[in-house]
């Protein structure tokens, strides 16, 4: 068993570190099992190990009853990985009754007991994140029944025992064995690797052009059955079976998109002896999906900054301290009631000229200026403005309601890069005024 440095010890905890602020957070749901009559949460160890390996922070998701509801307290997330679980409820993707006996049932109940308990609060949760990753192009790593998750939450289905509705209807040679309860980590099976896929990019060095195949393995007595339309195969056991799909649209892990479900277990693939990889490809989806973890915080953090103020030259200063002093006069005849001296007529006269080229003011704004004795120019146009652009707003909102997630995720990022484009551009072309001003001041 591994050990945990620090575990139980009663020595004073140091403080936070700033990279615990600062490193990408990634999601893990628990699973719950019975330990000494209670129930306790766990997330297998190798996982955990990986991801902390290439630089993320694994933030774990306890499977308790109400956790769905409360997914917005883990905000910031960076990325999600789902992993392994008890069999997703069947009513969530199965609408046709399903072809077996109620012997057959009950037959796959004791075989595989550890697996066929629903847990239907481990299900809201993770069907809510894999959701709000597609929502919002958040990277999401499913490895086992997490693969299973993100083809459901897409549309997918599921085989709910492939030895029943697979096997019996392969030819004898393809029957593969997805599951050996007596060797977990030992157990292997062939799959095929499809070409110029990720999975054909991270195993390059280990396969054969010709056969394209790898020995992984794997742990469960259930899998995909119509893959999600979004989705795009990446190998293939022997009797048919999908081991791996990713999104090619959402799949550019420098770009921060990450959208892959793996069936089989990487992490796993090690020998027992010495825990080295079976193959070197084998923790790159983890390396890339924390790359892209890493990518998506950038974007975010650069969507979401508070902007720099605006740094004006000399002369913007300038007026704007003119036009400050205006008001503040003209509050001053407001409040006081006294007789205006000529001598400041000038500068009342920049507070006017300003608001005849600005019309379009806010409500309150109104309000505070005439509060200070000022009168609103042109309130027709104002008004005739104001509805025009309520009009335009009506048309936006109709449009964007026909649209699909996907389209508004991806507008949303669209409008987030041109806003971050905009700003870089005025900050730059703002720069370039001050230093003619500095230049020709010297």
């Amino acid at each position: 068993m591994r050990s945990r440095a620090g575990m139980g010890s009663s020595a004073v905890a140091s403080p936070p570190s700033d990279l615990s602020q600062i490193l990408p957070r990634v999601l893990i749901v628990s699973r719950r099992t019975v330990r000494k009559n209670k129930f306790v949460d766990f997330v297998g160890e190798y996982h955990l190990d990986l991801i902390v390996s290439y630089g993320a922070v694994p933030v774990i998701v306890p499977r308790v009853t109400g956790v769905h509801r409360l997914l917005d307290s883990f905000e910031p997330i960076h990325g999600v990985l789902l992993c392994e679980g008890e069999d997703i409820d069947p009513s969530l993707y199965e609408s046709e009754a399903l072809n077996l006996s109620p012997e057959e049932v009950e037959e796959i109940r004791k075989l595989h007991a550890s697996d066929t308990a629903i847990d239907r609060e481990k299900d809201s949760i993770e069907l809510a994140l894999a959701k709000l990753c597609l929502e919002r192009n958040i990277p999401y790593l499913g490895i086992c029944r997490g693969s299973q998750v993100l083809n459901v939450a897409c549309g997918g289905t599921l085989h709910q025992d492939i030895e029943k509705e697979v096997s019996k209807h392969c030819p004898k040679e393809n029957v593969t064995a997805h599951i050996n309860y007596d060797n977990y980590d030992g157990h292997r099976h062939k799959v095929r690797v499809v070409k110029e896929t990720p999975l054909h990019e991270w195993f390059r060095d280990s396969l054969d052009e010709d056969e394209m195949e790898i020995w992984v393995n794997s742990y469960h007595h259930q899998g995909v059955k119509r893959l999600a339309q979004r989705f795009v195969p990446m190998a293939f056991a022997p009797d048919g079976l999908i081991e791996g799909f990713y999104d090619p649209d959402a799949y550019s892990p420098d770009d921060g998109k990450f959208i892959m479900g793996l069936q089989f277990h990487p992490e796993r693939m090690r020998n027992e002896e010495t825990d080295q990889f079976d193959y070197p490809g084998c923790p790159a989806a983890y390396q890339r999906f924390v790359k892209a973890v890493i990518a998506y915080q950038k974007k975010l953090n650069s969507s979401t900054q508070v902007p720099k103020p605006l740094k004006l030259n000399t002369e913007l200063e300038r007026k704007r301290k003119t036009i400050i002093r205006s008001f503040s006069l003209a509050k001053d005849l407001y409040n006081h009631g006294s007789a205006l001296n000529p001598s400041k007529e000038s500068e009342l006269r920049v507070g006017a000229e300003f608001l005849e080229s600005n019309k379009a003011l806010s409500q309150y704004q109104e309000n505070r200026l005439k509060q200070m004795g000022a009168t609103i120019r042109s309130g027709n146009s104002y008004l005739e403005g104001m509805k025009l652009k309520e009009n335009k707003e009506k048309l936006v909102r109709n449009i964007l309601s026909k649209m699909t997630v996907e389209q508004l995720s991806d507008l949303v990022s669209f409008h987030h890069m041109m806003a971050q484009i905009c700003s870089d551009l005025l900050e730059t072309r703002l720069h370039d005024v001050n230093g003619f001003d500095d230049d020709h001041s010297s």
